[in-house]
């Protein structure tokens, strides 16, 4: 274990919030040094590489670019294309973060020397009862805590997190008065970094040149919208493109329906009216708690299924073949396969899971 000292090794994506991390770093007194990843080749990466740079330079810090190509796309890109072909919704963020980037980060910060780890992320950490938690940030709107459930003690224990107590508003007026016009005026990352419009293009280019699978998964042509009896509604262009919850972009009838179901062998997607696809309860396998207790049918927790909406009263209980059994206080609806769910008990991040 490294001891702790003032060292901090900060993951920059060339943005306004890490940007904003590495001078509120550096004016608290430590000796920042940055990397950024290069996850992938999509829109904007090479820029971005070369923002973080420029800054780390005029700050006067250490700064290198990290190849994680490779492992991104084995753990995210191959991931994210697997669980679509499935009849799955993917959680790339969630995965990424859990699984990649802060235990890259710490792997590093070990190999230099370097105690704690950061990022530009929006969530705060508090010591509480002999153990590290995850707190929602100040800024409402920018909390990330939904997406870190994964972490272990190990990884929270060396977090340091400067923009869990700022707004974004904040972070460009301070930047701008810093005289850091461009990385106040940077735009706001939207959907998944390396597909950050419509999923379904990426999903077809990926398919098309092989890369993702080998050949193993091939798109599966148009198929049948039908009712919850089965019965034909019309065609849609393959069930790799729709998503559970789904209401837009479906077909058009006199009434309003959503994606209840969607079935890969038949190549059908079953649509159905909002009622019908509430649930009391639901399972996640691949979960995370801070406390064993906390499945144990009890306590009363809150549970997220999406980034921003949705906070639903529930208990755990852990089934005998290790699955998490949610049962919720109110129907929920649009629990789907893949998502990611995040427990929160008095306002802390306790444990997450992915549906099942």
């Amino acid at each position: 274990m490294i001891q702790e000292n003032k060292r901090v090794l900060l993951g920059m994506s060339g943005g306004t919030d890490s940007s904003v991390a590495a001078m509120l770093l550096s004016d608290a007194g430590y000796e920042v040094s940055g990397v950024t990843f290069r996850f992938h080749d999509g829109p904007g990466s090479e820029q971005a590489i070369e923002d973080a740079r420029e800054l780390a330079a005029r700050l006067g810090m250490p700064h290198l670019v990290y190849d994680a190509r490779d492992v991104f796309r084995r753990e995210v890109i191959d991931y994210f294309v697997r669980e679509y072909m499935c009849g799955r919704t993917p959680v790339p963020c969630t995965v990424c973060n859990n699984l990649l980037k802060w235990p890259l980060l710490a792997r590093m910060a070990d190999e230099k020397g370097i105690f704690y780890i950061s990022t530009g992320h929006y969530i705060c950490k508090i010591f509480q009862d002999g153990k590290y938690y995850i707190a929602p940030a100040a800024d409402t709107d920018k909390d990330q805590t939904f997406f870190l459930w994964g972490l272990p003690q190990e990884i929270l224990r060396r977090m340091l997190l400067p923009m869990g107590d700022v707004t974004k508003i904040w972070a460009r007026e301070f930047a701008r008065e810093r005289g850091f016009l461009k990385v106040a005026g940077k735009k706001d990352s939207l959907g998944v970094c390396f597909c950050p419009m419509d999923y379904r293009g990426f999903l077809r280019t990926e398919l098309a040149a092989g890369k993702e699978n080998k050949g193993e998964w091939q798109l599966p042509g148009k198929g049948n919208f039908v009712d919850e009896a089965g019965n034909v509604l019309g065609q849609h262009a393959g069930y790799p493109f729709y998503t559970i919850g789904q209401r837009r972009g479906l077909i058009y009838l006199n009434r309003a329906v959503f994606v209840k179901e969607i079935d890969v062998e038949k190549n059908e997607v079953v649509l159905a009216p909002l009622r019908s696809l509430e649930k009391t309860e639901f399972f996640l396998k691949d979960w995370r708690l801070t406390e064993e207790t906390l499945a144990d049918g009890k306590e009363q927790l809150v549970v997220k299924i999406r980034y921003r909406k949705q906070h639903n009263q529930c208990t755990l209980i852990r089934t005998t073949e290790g699955r998490l059994h949610i049962r919720l206080t109110e129907p929920l609806a649009a629990v789907a396969s893949g998502q990611a769910a995040a427990f929160y008990k008095e306002g802390l991040l306790v444990g997450g899971g992915i549906i099942c």
